[in-house]
């Protein structure tokens, strides 16, 4: 399996460093997670790096809630038909956008690493470019953690 990652950095807090270091843990979340749902063909995703008050203008507008979240996910697939996303050479399974500090006040509230908490945001917008979703109800969002729990117990050294 092939992944192809497009990373943005859209923030000013972080140096070139952490960012590297960053995109080096969300390039092992994203590849565990097609690993564990057995993706074997050739994929892109775009991963975007934002500011709480980038990723609240981005809710607002995409999803009309006027708040900041932790991670947003653009799934380019209809209704989780990844056939409808493939361009000839890979597979454009769609954009995730993070708030690295809205990460960092999530890890601090839930006392983990912030890598912890940034495998895990990685993960869970994998999932849902992949087609999960979790507001689909109790069941879905019960197979969901499921998934996440195993995906990032698979790359567990990374996230300590």
């Amino acid at each position: 399996m092939e992944l192809y990652i497009d990373f943005m950095n859209r923030t000013r807090k972080y140096g070139r460093e952490e960012i590297d270091a960053v995109k080096e843990l969300v390039r092992k979340a994203l590849t565990a997670a097609l690993e564990y749902e057995k993706v074997s063909w050739p994929c892109a995703v775009s991963v975007t790096f934002v500011s709480d008050r980038t990723i609240k203008r981005l809710n607002r507008e995409y999803r009309g809630k006027d708040a900041a979240t932790d991670v947003l996910s653009f799934p380019q697939a209809e209704d989780g038909r990844l056939d409808d996303t493939f361009d000839g050479e890979r597979y454009e399974l769609g954009d995730i956008v993070i708030s690295l500090e809205r990460a960092a006040a999530q890890a601090d509230l839930y006392g983990h690493p912030f890598e912890r908490e940034v495998a895990f945001l990685s993960v869970h917008s994998m999932l849902h470019l992949l087609g999960y979703d979790h507001e689909r109800g109790e069941t879905e969002d019960t197979d969901m953690r499921r998934r996440q729990r195993e995906i990032l117990a698979s790359i567990g050294e990374a996230v300590k």
